[in-house]
This record gives structure tokens, C-alpha cells and sequence, in this order.
């Protein structure tokens, strides 16, 4: 048995986005499953203003796919926050979950979430390994985005129910020792090199 359990339900291989030449919304939904990169600068991608026009290093890893899809916790945890971060271009509904893996306190943060996912939980509610926690939202409720999950870690608690999902390149160096790779957790997804889709181990 794996030591996590899938975030999601997606399958073998998945095709791995490029955005850092541009976003394209239709090409995204063109894809049935898809992941974009962690520590990934993307071009035009970060246009609302709390993003001063210069955040635009991804600090997680997404996986596209369509809205409804249920969403799972990788280990036990704990919910810590929630909330509705319903600006244009925001995560939406969010969940953060604490957990305890080995000693090591690590905070999860599962982004553009349908709001019924709110509705379900409180904080300190316990969650289980492979259990649901959510199910992705749609463009109307998760930001304005093509229907995905925006998966960060954190090993510093952020207090509240978010986290900056993207940063500035001064920012870059001390968001990659705060919010590590999150392959650590969904194993490698795709490998660091480019290229149309790799197999998760």
C-alpha cells in the first residue's frame, strides 16, 4: 500500500501543462486530465489586481480536470481553516489541513473546492486517509478558473484558510523553503523536464 492516498481520482498518466508561455482556457478544457508545475513561472496567467502584476511563480501543483471530482485527504489530519476566497482570480472555497506526518507538522492546502465542500466540515474536525473532503468547483464558484485542484504545502501554519499560490521572483527563494515541492506527497506526477505527459509512479 502507498504511504498517501491519491488527492484525486486521476488516472495513470495525465497530460502536463505548459503555462509558461500563456494560458489558454480552451486548450485547458480540451484536456480531460492535466497537471500544471510547481515553482513553474507562467506568462499572463495572473491578470487580478491582487497580483500587483508580477506574482506569477506557482508554489503548487494543479490537476485540471472537471468540476464535481471528488477530492481526497492524502493522510489523517486535521481540518485547521476554512473559507470562501471568492475574489475574481482567488482559490475560491478552501480547505487547509493539518497533519502530523512522522513529527513533522505539514499544512495542505486543497483550493477551488465547490462551496457545498465548505458546508461539510469545521475546525478540528478530524479527517481520515483516502477520505473525501470535497469535490472541485466550478468556474462560477472557484475564482473565475477552468475546474481544477490547486494542491500547496506549507510547513509553516499560514493562519487562515490561504496561501499565496503564486509569488513574485524576489519572493521565489524563501516561498520554495516555505511551500516544498508537493510531489514529496502525490509522488512524481511529472518529471521536471518538459515534455506532453509522464507517468505517476
Amino acid at each position: 500500500m502507498c504511504k498517501y492516498a491519491p488527492v484525486m481520482n486521476y488516472p495513470d498518466e495525465m497530460y502536463l501543462f505548459d503555462f509558461t508561455s500563456g494560458y489558454n482556457p480552451g486548450f485547458v478544457r480540451s484536456k480531460r486530465w492535466g497537471i500544471g508545475r510547481y515553482n513553474e513561472k507562467r506568462a499572463g496567467m495572473y491578470v487580478a489586481a491582487q497580483y500587483c502584476n508580477k506574482r506569477n511563480i506557482h508554489m503548487g501543483i494543479d490537476i485540471w480536470t472537471e468540476a464535481g471530482a471528488p477530492v481526497f485527504s492524502f493522510a489523517n489530519g486535521t481540518v485547521a481553516y476554512l473559507q470562501d476566497n471568492n475574489k475574481r482570480g482567488d482559490y475560491g472555497p478552501t480547505i487547509i489541513i493539518a497533519y502530523d506526518l512522522d513529527g513533522t507538522q505539514l499544512f495542505a492546502l486543497y483550493g477551488h473546492l465547490s462551496r457545498s465542500s465548505l458546508e461539510r466540515w469545521s475546525a478540528g474536525d478530524r479527517v481520515q486517509r483516502g477520505q473525501q473532503i470535497g469535490a472541485l468547483g466550478s468556474r462560477e464558484e472557484n475564482g473565475g478558473w477552468v475546474p481544477h485542484l490547486h494542491f500547496q504545502l506549507s510547513v509553516r501554519d499560514p493562519g487562515e484558510a490561504d496561501m499565496p499560490g503564486v509569488v513574485s521572483e524576489e519572493r521565489r527563494e524563501e516561498a520554495l523553503r516555505l511551500y516544498p515541492d508537493p510531489r514529496r506527497i502525490l509522488g512524481e506526477l511529472y518529471r521536471q523536464e518538459k515534455g506532453p505527459r509522464d507517468p505517476r509512479r
